[in-house]
């Protein structure tokens, strides 16, 4: 199943609602599987911006119901499955390389699909997009990779910023 051509044709449906698909993931199971769906808001701006309205419960439902009866008539998708929509959440993925693009100066972690120098795993601060080129600042270097490269990512949420940990005292020692 391609994924990248069904979150295309889930944004055109979602246009009319005032929302895009961010990105789609299938977690293929014997059992059941489970078809998850992330959405935004339609024309939404950087990610390090300045606040704005965020995708709610409201949304999630119409979008819910629009995806089901496009599922049930277009059938892109074998057998059994759960369709979860969902906002992006303050972890949000990275599916494109203007995704990316967006997410610029915050941090991120990537896992790749093949590693680049031993590793598949990266965290750091996302530097530059330049076309599919991706640039980390991690551990003291700059790694670039293709965008082509990544498996899966997510951006890092930043609990001090949120107010979910405490804020460092200027100049105190921790304990």
């Amino acid at each position: 199943m391609d994924t990248q051509a069904l979150a295309q044709r889930f944004s055109e449906v979602l246009a009319d609602l005032g929302l895009e698909c961010l990105g789609v993931e299938f977690s293929p199971s014997q059992g059941q599987s489970t078809l998850r769906v992330y959405l935004d808001l339609s024309g939404a701006g950087d990610l390090a911006g300045d606040e704005r309205r965020e995708v709610g419960i409201e949304d999630c439902e119409k979008a819910s119901r629009e995806l089901s009866a496009l599922l049930d008539v277009e059938d892109p998708i074998p057998g059994h499955y759960v369709l979860e929509v969902s906002s992006p959440g303050i972890d949000r993925p990275l599916f494109t390389a203007a995704q990316f693009r967006k997410a610029a100066g915050l941090e991120v972690k990537v896992l790749l699909k093949a590693p680049l120098d031993g590793r598949r795993r990266l965290r750091g601060k996302l530097t530059s997009v330049e076309g599919g080129r991706i640039s980390l600042e991690a551990e003291g270097k700059t790694i670039e990779f293709e965008h082509a490269l990544v498996e899966s990512a997510r951006v890092v949420p930043d609990w001090v910023a949120l107010g979910y940990a405490p804020q460092p005292k200027p100049g105190g020692k921790r304990k």
